[in-house]
């Protein structure tokens, strides 16, 4: 899908500011050198004794190593808190204890973007586009997703209560809802598309996504479908023997998947496929883009490297190494990088740490010529570092112009204007505007988004805003179709609009074999 960072989220600005020094006493050189241990305990004991502010050892001691671990310049080790660790492990495990909601935060109220089929949440009414107001009697106007969804979560079993507003309305429904145990879909969805082409989009690498990628592709196959589309974008990643796992699927048995390297000293291990292929005669495209990353670009790579699919897309992340969690007595976990990861053919897919480079010099690696080459089974070339580079590049790598100039004209207002694009999409919902997911967006509904940004505060140029039209209409019928026909619509509406998956489906379109589909990628 193309990248829209207008509504992804705000750009980050950070300002470094140069200040004064104010010494209450001169500083003298000691006069030996100390060993780290003592050096900390006299830092240690100058901060408790003569700070301006008391703090408690366990504060002192938790900024230490957060300080230690930040001065890894390694984005991914990072101390994991008792509830940042619950987080982690709800994630790989694919469940948790709550009602199916996902929320975002649109008007400072929490407010329902999807509903997990057969949930609590949908067997007590709650639709798409609702408002949370109320949880445990608590208004939750100002609340983060964050502690919404600490609100709502909680044992199986027991219930919670939450008051809803619906669009259009002023009515507060009151709904006692009852928690269950609730699992995470690795497989977001799989769907038979035109010209028997199958599609499966995988959200992320959970301890279920094999299973449930098994089984998708099994049906779309009894199903009829001659071609498969394999959807990563966007995908963060997760476990390793879960992408090994998956890779294994599509593989030869013996083929190398990965390679794992320890520091020096320590033995790595090399991962191979340790079963026959399960649809050795199914032509696989893969979708990556920069958010492809970890695990997905395991898969990726190592389809790529034994030419078994073909990746389309915009470079992946390059995530190239791999994690430990080590659990600690008070409940917390270290998440320490301990390896790199290489695919089949040797290549390692990291881009230059983002904590030590300056991202306006890194070349693109479309562009980057200094980037090792490899070969795949084949004999085509790829390129080391800079990510999984795709074998044909589709969608955006650039925003156009006018879509930048509209960004800039937003500024820090970005969820000003994400939450006037949800009034309006909430209104159409309210009067049943629209008659089925496929509508137009017409210039009465862009005329209504502008007043409604205006009436919050938000001005922008018109003329920049007509010159943005095109993702302007494409935002606003996304949203319009989430609120009135539901996630799978919009989903759908997309999809109709997403250059990369029309790629896709004119490289599988009549293809009847995985060396067929080979045949048609560009030369190198």
């Amino acid at each position: 899908m193309r990248r829209r960072l207008v509504v992804s989220g705000a750009v980050l600005g950070v300002a470094l500011v140069s200040g004064g020094w104010l010494m209450q006493r001169g500083a003298r050189p000691a006069a030996v050198p100390v060993s780290g241990g003592h050096l900390l305990d006299q830092v240690m004991e100058k901060v408790r004794g003569s700070y301006v502010e008391e703090l408690p050892d366990s504060v002192i001691y938790r900024h230490l190593v957060e300080g230690m671990l930040r001065h890894l310049r390694d984005p991914h080790s990072t101390y994991l808190s008792p509830e940042r660790l619950q987080r982690l492990l709800e994630r790989t495990q694919a469940n948790y204890a709550g009602i199916g909601l996902q929320v975002d935060i649109r008007d400072s109220w929490p407010t329902v973007l999807s509903i997990f089929p057969d949930s609590p949440a949908e067997r007590a009414g709650v639709e798409i586009g609702d408002r949370i107001v109320e949880v445990k009697g608590q208004a939750t106007r100002g609340w983060t997703v964050d502690e919404t969804v600490r609100a709502v979560r909680g044992t199986p079993g027991t219930s919670v209560s939450i008051t809803i507003e619906r669009p259009g309305t002023s009515v507060h429904a009151p709904l006692t809802v009852m928690r269950e145990a609730i699992h995470v879909r690795a497989v977001r969805r799989a769907m038979r598309l035109e010209h028997d082409i199958g599609y499966v989009d995988v959200n992320e690498f959970s301890e279920v996504v094999t299973q449930e990628l098994a089984a998708a592709v099994d049906s779309l196959v009894k199903a009829g479908v001659k071609g498969l589309v394999l959807d990563l974008r966007g995908n963060p990643g997760g476990l390793l023997d879960q992408g090994v796992a998956v890779s294994d699927l599509f593989l030869d048995a013996n083929q190398v998947i990965v390679s794992v390297r320890a520091r020096p000293g320590l033995e790595g291990h090399t991962y191979a496929d340790s079963a026959p292929q399960r649809w050795p005669a199914l032509p696989l495209v893969v979708l990556v883009n920069g958010g492809t990353a970890s695990a997905s670009e395991i898969v990726a790579g190592a389809l790529q490297d034994h030419d078994r699919a073909l990746v389309i897309g915009s470079p992946s992340f390059g995530k190239g190494s791999a994690q430990d969690v080590f659990p600690l007595q008070h409940g917390g976990a270290l998440k320490l990088t301990t390896a790199r990861w290489y695919t089949p053919s040797g290549r390692s897919i990291s881009r230059r740490s983002r904590a030590t480079r300056d991202e306006s010099d890194d070349p693109e690696p479309l562009q980057d010529d200094t980037l090792p080459r490899f070969r795949t089974d084949h004999g085509r070339q790829m390129r080391g570092g800079g990510g999984i580079v795709p074998d044909v590049i589709a969608g955006d790598t650039t925003s156009p112009a006018t879509e930048l100039e509209f960004q800039r004209a937003l500024g820090g207002k970005i969820a000003v204007f994400r939450d006037a694009i949800a009034d309006v999409a909430a209104s159409l919902k309210a009067r049943h505007a629209l008659a089925g997911p496929d509508f137009e967006v017409t210039a009465a509904m862009r005329d209504q988004l502008y007043a409604r940004m205006k009436a919050k505060g938000l001005t922008v140029d018109r003329a920049t805003y007509d010159a943005a039209g095109e993702v302007v209409t494409e935002l606003l019928g996304a949203e319009a179709t989430r609120y009135s026909f539901g996630v799978d619509a919009m989903f759908r509406r997309r999809m109709a609009s997403d250059p990369v998956m029309q790629r896709a489906r004119a490289l599988l379109d009549g293809v009847t074999s995985p060396q067929q589909l080979l045949q048609r990628a560009p030369q190198r």
